[in-house]
């Protein structure tokens, strides 16, 4: 049951927007269908806050309707309402996937990145660092931006949550709880943690430098990270440290030695770098080690690698990170291109 204020609220902006202008009793009726156990009585007086605060106002007899600052306040959103958001957009993209690593087939989740067609040049060189680099390989599919009249690109690359979908489609629960910068090395000599295998396959995650929140919760932190140029993938390109960002989830320990080999199956195929860690090991942890039932597994995704990319290098126009579930079929190397 629904009963978080903050969320209610956002809800509330929500279907007036959707619905208006409405009365109570009918958005009473779509609150309830949402979950909310609210009385008509709540209801009101929530419109009547709403009101004051100058968010909603009465449409003539008709209900309530949103002023600018209420459609302002929608689209900015409150942290309960965009976790929420993204959380159920998550839940619905992983739902879709079908990509098998063992075949290399299947259904994926793509992030995309627009950039100007008289840039392709330097989007084919980005690509193929990435895919020459310990980072890849990579695949991509590139087309002309949907109403860009060819001016523009969009590239669609496989994200970092197309791992929580093939985990799920083998009966392992799994969700990003956490979003973070790593620092990040191709090819470390020591990290600062006791590893047998330090230089794994696609470099090493030396360690966690920043955690967003506290709350163990999914918003879109992945653009709020890139767009405020937290990354330097590439200087990680180059052979040096760098800094990617990089989502962390746990997952049941019993399940460890499946979700090992898919998540490492998956990494080759698609690319990024992994780090998948019983509890007790020593580890990038985000949030220090898990409990002794679960165990880690951080993953910084290509397409979360290629936008950082594009933003670092000035040719991003905009980007998606949860943009769609696409066939990987959809998607070649940068040779093939």
């Amino acid at each position: 049951m629904t009963s978080d204020p903050d969320r209610r609220t956002y809800d509330i902006l929500r279907l007036l927007a959707e619905h208006e202008p409405i009365g109570s009793v009918h958005l009473t009726e779509h609150l309830r269908e949402h979950g909310y156990s609210v009385t008509e009585r709540t209801v009101r007086n929530t419109l009547a806050d709403l009101d004051e605060d100058g968010l909603t106002e009465k449409a003539g007899g008709k209900g309530r309707r949103l002023t600018e600052d209420g459609r302002g306040e929608l689209e900015r959103g409150g942290l309960s309402g965009r976790i929420e958001r993204v959380s159920e957009r998550i839940a619905d993209l992983t739902g879709r996937v079908t990509y098998d690593p063992s075949a290399d087939s299947g259904d994926i989740i793509v992030g995309t990145v627009t950039v100007p067609r008289e840039k392709r040049p330097v989007l084919d060189e980005l690509l193929t660092t990435i895919d020459d680099s310990a980072l890849g390989p990579i695949v991509a599919s590139v087309e002309p931006a949907a109403g860009s009249d060819g001016d523009r690109l969009e590239v669609a690359v496989p994200s970092s949550v197309t791992i929580d979908g093939v985990l799920l489609s083998h009966g392992i629960e799994s969700h990003p709880d956490t979003i973070g910068v790593v620092e990040y090395q191709q090819n470390p000599t020591s990290v600062p943690y006791d590893d047998p295998e330090p230089a794994i396959d696609g470099g090493a995650i030396r360690r966690f430098t920043d955690v967003i929140g506290d709350e163990r919760a999914t918003v879109d932190l992945v653009s709020m990270l890139i767009r405020a140029r937290q990354t330097d993938v590439t200087r990680a390109l180059e052979g040096e440290t760098g800094l990617l960002v990089a989502d962390n989830r746990e997952f049941p320990l019993v399940h460890y030695e499946t979700a090992h080999e898919l998540a490492v199956a998956t990494r080759k195929r698609l690319g990024g770098v992994l780090d998948i860690r019983r509890p007790r090991e020593n580890g990038p942890f985000p949030w220090g080690e898990p409990g002794w039932k679960f165990a880690s597994l951080t993953y910084a995704g290509a397409s979360e690698c290629l936008i950082s990319c594009c933003v670092e290098s000035g040719i991003a126009l905009e980007w998606q990170t949860l943009a769609r579930v696409q066939p990987r079929s959809d998607l070649t190397p940068p040779a093939s291109q």
